[in-house]
């Protein structure tokens, strides 16, 4: 392993540290992380709002300004690959296994247990349960990757900078400065990051695996399922990861969004097909509608509203911060060749539409099934909702199956596009980083997931994402602007010499 960087070894201490505390007293890091996320959502929710929007718009004025036409890459570079297996591949290390585990559990929250605006059960909460739904699951999020990857793709692959968080800011702070103490402290930084944010994803995977066998074959679900889940998932992805990005995860990603769209299909048929059609464009135009009102609604004189902005929207939008550099480093490598333009349009648009269809299909048929009195599904635990409304459709049992089987190749290609990508951040950038190191931290990310499991399942989870979140969304503003100053140069330099 001669060719890690410090990052390496400095990330790995602070990771086994995490675990060890864990392992040694998990209730007091339980109130340490309780205490600090109150903290943080009381404090800075407002921040969290205004940051998610800027980096939205800054994601439409690069489409329509003079930058767009920017290639990622030199002149004659080519994309590698092609538009259906690009999105697949960028959809699934992006949102994968999260999208399937609050498809139906979201809305029916919304709904029925812990509204946003309206009363519990009531006509007006159904309505906004998909809205909201929508919100948390749309362009904000997209445009929080689209930033770093962005930013990513453009200095490694045009620049030839390396590959790192720390690279794309020497044109604010140097060279000297970047490849010094406070480059290593940027790189550490998204390393943790990207560890907690896997680690949350990982744990929410293995609680729908465990609770779906448990569903279909009476398995304990236990904490002890769990970490065979975990343990037998690193495995694979471990394995996947070996392989390549232009193998196992280029394949996975394809055979899973072909899984997905399969299950998608299934029950659109079996579903309450009109209700769906209805609900998805009532709610597309309510989502328009209410756009700036959601993205900076804060509610300071509603006590209760403001607890489920921040257990809720607040929770979200530091997943998509925390998954920020593990995302946008993958999507990036995924998008040389591509234009400015291009890549925002894709990045912003396609999966935002994909996260969309799944809402409408899966939430309005478990929404359908409380609604009409035939299922209590806000009865079911988060990880069992999924498979309780498959239950209650025709062909229920094989579509059980078949998401087991989506989440848990979701499982392995978020996983193994994070070895590879923290790989690249512990090796100087290097885009083949060697098959220890993605095997160190593939068994790093499962050790955190169990600990994080173990000490606060669901909401011990939301806690360590809303604290890793906080110091990183400084970086990302910090990576867009470098981005402004060197395109800026280049567009002044090009117009001197003409």
């Amino acid at each position: 392993m001669k060719e890690v960087s410090s990052v390496f070894w400095i990330s790995v201490i602070i990771c086994a540290a995490v675990v060890v505390w864990g392992v040694v007293d998990k209730d007091n890091l339980n109130t340490v992380t309780d205490n600090a996320t109150e903290w943080i959502s009381v404090n800075f929710g407002w921040y969290y709002l205004l940051i998610i929007m800027l980096m939205l718009l800054f994601c439409v004025y690069l489409i329509f300004s003079r930058f767009g036409k920017i290639k990622l890459g030199k002149e004659g570079d080519k994309p590698e690959f092609s538009l259906p297996t690009w999105f697949a591949m960028l959809f699934s290390a992006g949102m994968g296994m999260g999208l399937v585990f609050w498809t139906t559990a979201e809305p029916i929250s919304h709904a029925f247990k812990s509204t946003p605006i309206a009363e519990p059960g009531s006509d007006a909460a159904i309505n906004d349960a998909l809205q909201f739904s929508f919100f948390h699951w749309g362009v904000h999020a997209w445009a929080v990757y689209g930033i770093v990857a962005l930013v990513l793709a453009y200095f490694k692959f045009h620049e030839g900078s390396p590959g790192l968080i720390s690279a794309t800011l020497e044109p604010l702070f140097g060279k000297k400065s970047m490849r010094g103490p406070a480059g290593i402290l940027i790189d550490t930084l998204a390393v943790v990051a990207t560890v907690v944010g896997v680690a949350a994803t990982l744990g929410f995977g293995s609680a729908q695996i465990s609770g779906g066998l448990a569903f279909l074959f009476g398995t304990p679900a236990t904490f002890s399922m769990q970490l065979v889940v975990l343990i037998v998932a690193t495995i694979l992805f471990i394995g996947s990861a070996w392989s390549g990005i232009g193998r196992g995860i280029k394949y996975l990603s394809n055979i899973n969004m072909g899984l997905a769209g399969v299950l998608l299909i299934m029950l659109f048929i079996a579903g309450p097909t009109l209700y769906i059609l209805n609900m998805f464009t009532n709610t597309l135009g309510n989502y328009i509608t209410d756009f700036f009102e959601m993205s900076l609604r804060l509610t300071p004189l509603n006590e209760g509203n403001r607890g489920w902005i921040n257990a809720w929207t607040i929770f979200y939008w530091a997943w998509w911060i925390s998954w920020a550099p593990f995302v946008g480093i993958f999507i990036a490598r995924i998008s040389k060749g591509r234009t400015v333009k291009e890549f925002m349009l894709g990045v912003l648009v396609v999966p935002a539409l994909v996260c969309f269809i799944f809402f409408a299909v899966f939430g309005v048929s478990a929404l359908n099934l409380e609604q009409n009195g035939i299922a209590k599904i806000s009865e079911f635990s988060l990880e069992t909702s999924t498979f309780g409304v498959l239950a209650e459709y025709p062909l229920g049992t094989l579509m059980s199956f078949i998401t087991i089987f989506v989440v848990a190749i979701f499982f392995i290609t978020s996983a193994d596009s994070a070895t590879f990508v923290l790989g690249m951040l512990t090796t100087r950038g290097h885009i083949n980083p060697a098959n220890s190191v993605k095997i160190t931290w593939g068994l790093t990310q499962t050790a955190v997931a169990a600990i994080v499991v173990y000490f606060g399942g669901t909401a011990g989870l939301q806690n360590v994402l809303i604290i890793a979140a906080l110091p990183f969304s400084v970086v990302i503003m910090l990576m867009g602007a470098s981005f402004l100053k060197q395109v800026r140069e280049h567009h002044r330099m090009r117009k001197d010499k003409n």
